[in-house]
């Protein structure tokens, strides 16, 4: 299935409960204006909690079903579009009722709103609506920069935003048909609650051997560079190794008690080591609190992986064209996939260009360089921003004059991704031969 399909399912799961309460209306609900506004608020209602349920659906982060939507950078901002959409949704549903109201009086409209007597389904509607207003709030850049495990910690209050919705709308029991109602709400909530008992429950079992939360130690550390560590970790269970492909990552999870920071707290890394490899391996960052703490993790330690995640790469071997473009620790999916080609001595066409700040900060240029010496196709280049400014259109026409017609990866800062991709696309590349990697997964 293809990206832009698995979408548009998406998308009519959602959309499908707000036609079938269309085409269920009668000609009197459109009758009039207090009519009309009050028959769209019910509609907003509808709308918003079914977007509501399949954003909810896409929680369970099940290894695997996100490549079905181009990794999971990809389909959590599927995700975050739904319940942005749901949010707006329901923020009118309220207000359209009120309207209604209003065509009659003013009275009329603030009753909608605060009903005299507090009747238990507006109370709840209400409590919902809060609920996901303190949940989502740190998702919107408007308030900053959003702490990752105190964001993690607040979207655990979806759950009761959503039950509460659910009740309101029961309770209420005139949203839809009232055979469909039923019908519809039980098999949407149904898949929701599949998803979070999955991510809550099943997920924390290795399943399949292979995927789930896998049992692994550090069993070796390495400093490419001063603010990065590449860590060696070998499987407690050699049976449940992690099976994965160059260019995906997982959510690593380290229990060492003298670490700073971090303690059992997941974050994701990106794999550096070739799929063909015993040991799994990944680079860190000194990027805050958690990866600064990972630099001097012990050896011996007890982590926990879960994965593999992301489609950053195509499956198996192409033996089509690849320009890649990386920016700092955007080198390593990369990295994963050279040591693979390197590993298996595979006929390449890729050519790599590493852009850095200066020469001190050419991560894995060694080995890369050595890659390149070896394995026939494969070419390194280096950019310097210090030396060279930022990458332009002249600097790969320079050193690799055929990218035009080539397919593109691109990893690294979110500035270089906009700026490399900008070019891209100015120079007649579709959209369909730029791949990136964010890595933006609140």
């Amino acid at each position: 299935m293809r990206t832009p399909t698995a979408n548009l399912m998406l998308w009519f799961l959602g959309l499908l409960p707000s036609a079938i309460f269309l085409t269920t209306s009668t000609a009197i609900e459109w009758s009039s204006t207090a009519a009309s506004l009050n028959t769209l608020g019910r509609l907003t209602g509808v709308a918003g909690l079914s977007f509501f349920l399949v954003a909810a659906m896409l929680s369970s982060r099940v290894p695997g079903f996100d490549k079905l939507f181009g990794g999971l950078t990809k389909l959590w901002f599927t995700h975050h579009q739904l319940a942005a959409v749901s949010f707006l949704l329901l923020l009118m549903h309220p207000l359209l009722l009120a309207f209604s109201g209003m065509a009659v009086s003013l009275d009329a409209g603030i009753s909608v709103l605060f009903p005299a007597n507090n009747t238990v389904p507006s109370l709840v509607g209400w409590l919902s609506l809060i609920v996901m207003m303190v949940f989502l709030a740190p998702s919107f850049a408007f308030f900053g920069e959003p702490n990752y495990q105190r964001w993690k910690l607040l979207h655990k209050l979806a759950g009761v935003a959503l039950v509460l919705a659910l009740i309101h709308s029961f309770m209420l029991a005139r949203q839809i048909n009232f055979a469909w109602q039923y019908i519809l709400w039980t098999l949407y909530t149904g898949l929701a609650l599949l998803a979070m008992v999955f991510r809550w429950g099943f997920s924390k079992r290795s399943w399949f051997k292979r995927h789930g939360r896998l049992r692994y130690q550090v069993v070796g550390a390495s400093k490419p560079l001063s603010n990065v560590v590449e860590l060696e970790l070998q499987s407690q269970a050699q049976q449940e190794r992690l099976v994965y492909e160059a260019g995906q990552f997982i959510y690593f999870t380290p229990y060492d008690n003298q670490l700073t920071a971090g303690y059992a707290q997941e974050h994701p890394y990106t794999i550096s080591s070739a799929p063909e490899e015993t040991n799994l391996r990944i680079a860190v960052k000194d990027l805050g609190d958690s990866s600064r703490a990972l630099q001097s993790i012990q050896i011996g330690s007890q982590v926990r992986v879960e994965g593999p995640y992301g489609a950053f790469f195509p499956s198996g071997d192409s033996r089509e064209s690849e320009l890649w473009i990386a920016g700092g620790i955007g080198i390593t999916p990369f990295l994963s996939r050279a040591r693979h080609f390197a590993g298996k001595a595979s006929k390449v066409d890729v050519h790599c260009i590493l852009c850095v700040q200066d020469e001190a900060r050419a991560l894995y240029h060694d080995e890369l360089e050595s890659i390149a010496d070896r394995l026939p196709g494969f070419v390194l280049t280096l950019h310097y921003f210090y030396r060279e400014g930022a990458i332009n259109t002249e600097f790969l026409r320079a050193h690799c004059p055929d990218f035009i017609e080539r397919s593109c990866y691109v990893c690294g800062p979110p500035a270089m991704l906009g700026c490399v991709q900008g070019i891209l696309r100015s120079s007649g590349i579709p959209k369909n031969r730029i791949q990136t990697e964010e890595f933006n997964l609140l």
